[in-house]
C-alpha cells in the first residue's frame, strides 16, 4: 500500500514541473509579411481603408485645398450615396456566396412605382413610398426562393430578373418621365432624400445620412447577432452550416428579402438625388456593375463568407475619390475606368493571397 502511495507522489511531483501550456503556435519564422497577411485576413476592411487614405492624400497633395475642402469631400459622399446603398445590398448577397445582377433594376423599378403610384393612382406619397419598399422586398423574396428552394444558380436567377425588371420599368411607366418640377410641387415627400443639411462648409443630404446609418446597422447586425453569424456560415460552407443547425433556406431568404428592401430604399434615394423619376435611369444598367465594383474593391470575397459592409462602403468611396479627383485634375475620364479596372484585379489578387492564411 505504501509503495503505491510513493509511486503516486512521484508521479505528481513530475507533473508539478511540467508545462501548463495546452496548445501554442510558433510565431517564429512568419516574419512581418506573414503577420501582416494574418491581420488582413482578420480585418478585410483594412485593405480598402489603406487604399482610400492613400488616394485622398495623393489627390490632396496634387490638388491642394480645392480637393481637401469640406465641400469637395462631402460631395464625394453625395456622389456615391446611391452606389453605397446598392453596395450594401450586394454585399449581403455576396457574403452568402451568391451575386445579384438585378440590384440596379430593382432600384429603378421601385422609384418608378413610387412615382406612378403617386401621380397615376393619386396615392399619398408616403403610401407610394411604402408600396415601393414592399414590392422591392417581394422581388428580393422571389430571387431568394428561386435560389434557395428551386436551387437555381444566383447568377442565372438575377440575370434573368435584371432583364425582366428593365422591361417592366418601361412597360409600366409607358416610357414616361415624371419631371422634378412636378414632383416638387405635388409630391415633395418623394424628394425628401435630397434634402440638404449644412454643417460649416460641408453639405450632406438625407440620402447620405441614410447610407451611413445603413452601413452602421448592417455592420453591427453581421458582427454581433446570430443572424450575421449564420450569413457568414452559409457563405463559407452551407452544408457544414446546415449540419451545425443553421436554417440555410431561412437565412438565404432573409438576405435576398433584405437586399430587395435596400434596393427599393436606393430607388427612393435616387429620386432625391436626381429629382425626377425615369425608367431610363442609368442606374438600371450600371448599378449592378457599380455595386459589384464597390464590393470587390472593398475586400468582400466573391467566394462568400468573408468581408464586411464597412469594406464595401470604403470601396464605394474609393471610386468616388478617383472620379472626383481625376475630374478636378482635368484628366481624361477614361483614366477613371482604367484605374478602377486595375483596382478590381488587384483586389481579387489580394483576396486570393489573404485566403492562403486559412488554407
Amino acid at each position: 500500500m505504501s509503495s503505491d502511495i510513493t509511486k503516486t507522489d512521484n508521479y505528481e511531483s513530475v507533473l508539478s514541473g511540467a508545462s501548463t501550456d495546452v496548445a501554442s503556435f510558433d510565431e517564429q519564422g512568419k516574419g512581418f509579411v506573414g503577420r501582416f497577411q494574418e491581420m488582413l485576413h482578420a480585418t478585410p476592411a483594412l485593405v480598402p481603408l489603406i487604399v482610400l487614405v492613400v488616394a485622398i492624400i495623393v489627390f490632396g497633395l496634387a490638388l491642394g485645398s480645392k480637393f481637401f475642402s469640406p465641400f469637395a469631400l462631402t460631395l464625394i459622399l453625395q456622389q456615391v450615396q446611391i452606389v453605397g446603398v446598392l453596395a450594401a445590398a450586394q454585399s449581403l448577397v455576396i457574403l452568402t456566396a451568391g451575386i445579384d445582377l438585378s440590384v440596379g433594376a430593382m432600384a429603378v423599378l421601385s422609384s418608378v412605382i413610387m412615382g406612378q403610384f403617386t401621380f397615376r393612382y393619386g396615392l399619398p406619397p408616403t403610401i407610394a413610398v411604402l408600396c415601393g419598399l414592399i414590392i422591392g422586398t417581394g422581388i428580393g423574396a422571389l430571387n431568394g426562393w428561386l435560389v434557395s428552394r428551386v436551387k437555381l444558380p444566383p447568377f442565372i436567377v438575377t440575370l434573368g430578373m435584371w432583364q425582366i425588371l428593365l422591361a417592366a420599368n418601361f412597360l409600366y411607366a409607358r416610357n414616361e418621365t415624371i419631371r422634378s418640377q412636378d414632383i416638387e410641387q405635388q409630391a415633395a415627400f418623394l424628394q425628401v432624400m435630397g434634402a440638404k443639411i449644412q454643417a460649416g462648409g460641408a453639405t450632406l443630404t438625407l440620402g447620405v445620412i441614410v447610407m451611413l446609418l445603413l452601413v452602421v446597422v448592417l455592420g453591427y447586425a453581421l458582427r454581433a447577432t446570430a443572424w450575421g453569424r449564420h450569413v457568414y456560415a452559409v457563405g463559407d460552407d452551407p452544408e457544414a452550416a446546415e449540419l451545425a443547425g443553421v436554417d440555410v433556406h431561412k437565412t438565404i431568404m432573409s438576405v435576398y428579402m433584405l437586399a430587395g428592401f435596400i434596393c427599393a430604399l436606393a430607388g427612393w434615394v435616387m429620386i432625391g438625388r436626381f429629382g425626377s423619376v425615369s425608367p431610363a435611369a442609368s442606374t438600371g444598367m450600371m448599378g449592378n456593375i457599380q455595386s459589384i465594383t464597390a464590393v470587390v474593391i472593398g475586400g468582400i470575397s466573391l467566394f462568400g463568407g468573408r468581408g464586411s459592409i464597412l469594406g464595401a462602403f470604403f470601396g464605394a468611396l474609393i471610386v468616388g475619390v478617383f472620379e472626383l479627383g481625376l475630374r478636378m485634375a482635368g484628366a481624361n475620364p477614361q483614366w477613371t475606368w482604367l484605374l478602377i479596372g486595375a483596382l478590381i484585379i488587384g483586389a481579387v489578387s489580394v483576396d486570393q493571397w489573404i485566403r492562403k492564411v486559412a488554407g
